[in-house]
């Protein structure tokens, strides 16, 4: 397992629960996937020493949960040296690292989105922005884990984004290019689906909050929580999600040479004309997961080998009912500067059925202490018979847990605010 977030950890605890697993290893993980694996101290994007260990340890399935090592070839050299991987390749995972392709692949395909113009030059961006019906939405190309789109309601704010993206480079490479679209209206969701280049499978679908505050205020972070199912989804959006977006879109992706194997998330805009994708990520979204996979049924092991060996047609995928909510926990200051370091306490107080998945943790010096180290700490997760008992359970546990300079969002799943 690739990677070191609360993505990482739910799917070791999910792949922890299959008969099929005898030993997991984590590159470089957590202290929360250290208790179900073998964490190694190996960067993601070291692809080099990553496949070097799976040769040698005859490894069965390597599974990539961060976009940085899909953008940089893992799955490409893996698969140049016969070792199976669940990831998209490079070619494939630029419908992700750059929003440029992505933009034009859906207008070629007649893939519903918003309108927009991509520019790498920031006079002309500039220009482009004056004249522009507000708001409008201003994205860096490249990969900025979750930072680079700026919802600018203003014209000073739009080239206050345009100016740090492009000049003052605040995304390095990322913000070479840039992409302004409409502001397109109605109500977000992620949809993700498992495809192994011509079969493709819809997983349960969910709603993540990108802002720092409550109410969707400040800036875009990586999510600081998410909820499963929203309540307008039914099997009419589903199915026009199947047939208008991500089916085409696997569809035009090997057309063009670039046969996406993996899971694919669409993070969605539900407008009175129905569906408009607003980005593809070419991997499980975060925080997502952390919500869906609880919700699987089916053996997640049978799934991505089914991926893997090209035979996805073959296999039922089953889901819960239950509804599940997650709640990030966050160090304060993200997702700007912030302290780390810090002991966590309480892990073991909350409720039993009650699920933490740990993202910026590690292991301390003295027996059994776990620290703070990075931005977002650890997701809060409970399933319930509906959103409301799935939440209520969530913030009655979730103040049991405490670190120093603690900060996390109390209007997840609160249904009826906003747009969700």
């Amino acid at each position: 397992m690739v990677g070191s977030g609360a993505r990482e950890h739910t799917l070791v605890w999910k792949l922890a629960q299959s008969p099929k697993v005898k030993e997991i290893y984590t590159a470089p993980g957590n202290a929360g996937t250290a208790r179900l694996a073998h964490n190694l101290e190996v960067n993601p994007t070291d692809i080099e020493s990553l496949a070097k260990f799976a040769q040698e340890n005859k490894i069965d399935l390597t599974i990539v949960g961060p976009e940085a090592p899909l953008a940089a070839g893992i799955a490409d050299r893996f698969l140049n040296i016969g070792m199976p991987v669940f990831g998209a390749t490079k070619a494939a995972a630029e419908i992700e690292s750059s929003k440029v392709f992505a933009k034009e692949l859906m207008q070629q395909y007649d893939i519903p989105c918003a309108q927009s113009t991509s520019f790498a030059d920031y006079h002309q961006a500039k220009e482009y922005v004056q004249r522009q019906k507000l708001p409008v939405v201003v994205k860096a190309d490249g990969l900025a884990a979750g930072k680079g789109v700026v919802i600018a309601k203003s014209v000073p704010q739009a080239l206050e984004a345009l100016a740090s993206f492009m000049k003052r480079k605040t995304l390095g490479a990322a913000g070479d290019k840039v992409i302004i679209e409409e502001c397109l209206v109605g109500k977000e969701m992620s949809s993700f689906a498992f495809t192994d280049a011509r079969t493709v499978v819809l997983m349960v679908p969910a709603c993540d909050y990108k802002r720092i505050y409550d109410n969707d205020r400040g800036p875009n972070t990586g999510g600081m929580g998410s909820f499963s199912p929203p309540q307008f989804f039914d099997t009419a959006l589903d199915k026009a999600i199947q047939e208008n977006i991500m089916t085409p879109t696997v569809n035009a992706l090997r057309r063009e040479g670039r046969p996406y194997k993996g899971a694919l998330y669409g993070g969605l805009m539900i407008t009175n004309s129905g569906p408009n994708v607003l980005e593809f990520n070419a991997r499980f979204g975060d925080p997502e997961t952390q919500v869906i996979l609880p919700r699987l049924k089916t053996d997640l092991v049978d799934i991505l080998l089914a991926v893997v060996n090209d035979n996805l047609n073959q296999i039922k995928i089953e889901w819960s009912e239950a509804a599940c909510v997650g709640v990030v926990m966050a160090s304060a200051g993200y997702p700007g500067s912030h302290q780390i370091g810090f002991p966590i306490t309480g892990l073991d107080e909350p409720d039993k059925e009650i699920l933490i998945f740990h993202a910026g943790t590690k292991t301390g010096s003295a027996q059994g202490q776990i620290l703070t180290s990075g931005g977002r700490v650890l997701t809060v997760v409970a399933t319930g018979k509906d959103i409301k008992e799935a939440r209520d359970k969530v913030y009655k546990n979730i103040s049991r847990i405490h670190f120093k300079r603690c900060y996390y969002r109390r209007d997840i799943a609160r249904i009826n605010s906003g747009k969700r």
